[in-house]
């Protein structure tokens, strides 16, 4: 069975083509458990999700409510409900591509690469060093992360022991809390992106600067560097990695806020 995660926030607009998505998907509906875990929502979105539950009785849907309390946070109950041998993860904005999690499976499920844990490109987007793709596959490993991340998160499928090895999001962190999770979970498994895109995230529009939680660049970098300082504590890099990484996210902050002014002059 695979479990789909989805922390629902204010997103009455898009859950519904989020939902479909799934319903959509080539591999055999009756093998998803749908999570969806509303997270002190304002808006119409449970009448939405309630009215989709009742409009499609042949999914299982699981749908449970809580004081907002974050995306990691509405994340790590959905996680903690599961009971799917594998964990996908969408959130309430984003669509799959029908044979996202078909193709995903095949990797997941061949015994001879041994894959934990497999994303897929989005918005068909380039992927760009230092990852490299062989076979159709790049691998994805601690040092990577460190310098760029690949993995959006509703791309990404993995095995149910990685609960079990890595624990949970760390709730605490609203911003860049993806990337510390992947990080933390490539210390002891194998990590991969699946060179197609089939992803649509946010409507197929730039994220960085424009969408979601990622347009507040100020907060993302701080949630870079959140991260560095975590990995520097739990001496998974030393003081030189850590002060010379610190002044590589500086830089790459400084040239987002270049390229999204140069977005928004063009609009």
């Amino acid at each position: 069975m695979i479990s789909v995660i989805i922390p629902l926030y204010n997103a009455e607009s898009t859950i519904l083509a989020a939902l479909n998505s799934i319903k959509a998907q080539t591999a055999d509906k009756r093998e998803f458990e749908i999570i969806i875990v509303n997270d002190g929502s304002t808006d119409g979105s449970k009448k939405v999700v309630e009215s989709f539950i009742k409009d499609n009785p042949d999914l299982k849907i699981l749908f449970f409510e809580q004081a907002n309390g974050g995306v990691s946070k509405a994340r790590n109950t959905g996680l903690r409900k599961a009971t799917g041998e594998f964990i996908a993860l969408l959130d309430s904005d984003d669509e799959w591509l029908p044979e996202k999690t078909e193709k995903q499976l095949k990797f997941l499920n061949d015994k001879e690469i041994n894959i934990d844990f497999i994303a897929t490109r989005r918005n068909n987007s380039r992927i760009l060093p230092p990852y490299h793709v062989k076979n159709h596959l790049a691998e994805i490993t601690f040092k990577k992360l460190l310098l760029r991340n690949e993995a959006q998160p509703s791309t990404v499928i993995f095995k149910r022991k990685i609960l079990e090895n890595t624990g949970f999001f760390n709730e605490d962190q609203r911003y860049a809390e993806d990337l510390n999770y992947w990080m933390k979970i490539s210390k002891n498994n194998t990590m991969y992106v699946l060179d197609e895109s089939l992803l649509i995230a946010d409507g197929g529009k730039r994220t960085f600067g424009v969408s979601g939680l990622s347009a507040d660049l100020a907060a993302m970098e701080k949630g870079f560097q959140g991260n560095l300082r975590e990995m520097h504590h739990l001496n998974n890099i030393n003081f030189i990695q850590y002060q010379l990484l610190r002044v590589f996210y500086k830089a790459k902050y400084l040239l987002l806020l270049g390229r999204t002014f140069y977005y928004h002059l063009k609009k």
